[in-house]
């Protein structure tokens, strides 16, 4: 039982990625327009109107800031944490199908479950997506925050991933950022630094048969950048791609 998924966007600008198995059509955020959603999916022959559910990861903008429009214009409903929704709601906008589950929880559609991984990223009730297909396992891993106990093992069970990568340490420290940014990006609850992730799947990412780096800063950070990490210290032999930060990137097929 394959599984397709395809990174429509990722990064500071918008994310979202499309996941679909055992005939369950996901996306994971909502960070891009309704309409680029839409061309996106149809370039790869997917109809917005039949996606069966989105999930929403923490209340970040560029994670959420499209979701009313997905819902108003699609009809799709909206799954997330009290604590996304409690953030959401504070925007003034109406939700006509806000779907509520805890951090932690699986979710069942069809075949496949959904499980929900807290994490200690700096959103309201955030969390990371595994997608089961009862054969392949997928994980959407982004905004994490550190390396923290439960991740290893998720990646350990994963046959594809969607991992954070999103800065190098050198072009942070000499970045334009201001101290306070530098120490949030860096710190416990901010993200995944290219080494950081690159360690995660050295040590866990065995089962691994494709691996996307996404999430990637477009000022502390580069694909060349990353990539170059990676190969070095990450898994060898594994198909590595990165997800782009303006447009849709490269389907990953598994099974």
């Amino acid at each position: 039982m394959s599984v397709r998924a395809i990174p429509l966007q990722s990064g500071s600008s918008g994310n979202c990625v499309f996941v679909e198995a055992a005939g369950v059509r996901l996306l994971v955020d909502a960070g891009i327009s309704g309409k680029q959603t839409a061309l996106r999916l149809a370039e790869h022959g997917v109809d917005v109107r039949t996606i069966h559910a989105v999930l929403l990861t923490h209340d970040h903008v560029d994670h959420v800031m499209c979701a009313h429009v997905l819902q108003r214009k699609f009809g799709l409903p909206l799954y997330a944490t009290a604590g996304t929704w409690k953030v959401m709601r504070r925007t003034g906008r109406a939700f006509a199908d806000a779907r509520v589950f805890r951090a932690g929880e699986r979710i069942r559609f069809g075949a496949v479950t959904v499980e929900t991984i807290p994490t200690p990223h700096d959103g309201a009730d955030g969390v990371i997506f595994v997608v089961d297909s009862g054969r392949v396992r997928t994980g959407v891993f982004t905004d994490l925050g550190h390396p923290f106990a439960e991740l290893g093992p998720a990646i350990e069970s994963l046959d594809g991933v969607f991992l954070e990568s999103n800065y190098d340490p050198e072009m942070l420290a000499s970045s334009r950022y201001p101290e306070s940014v530098q120490r949030r990006i860096a710190g416990p609850h901010g993200h995944l630094s290219n080494e950081e992730s690159a360690a995660l799947l050295q040590r866990w990412g065995k089962r691994l048969k494709r691996i996307c780096l996404a999430h990637l800063s477009a000022d502390t950070n580069t694909p060349r950048v990353a990539t170059g990490t990676h190969r070095r210290l990450g898994r060898k032999g594994i198909p590595l791609q990165t997800a782009p930060r303006d447009r849709c990137g490269e389907p990953m097929s598994l099974g």
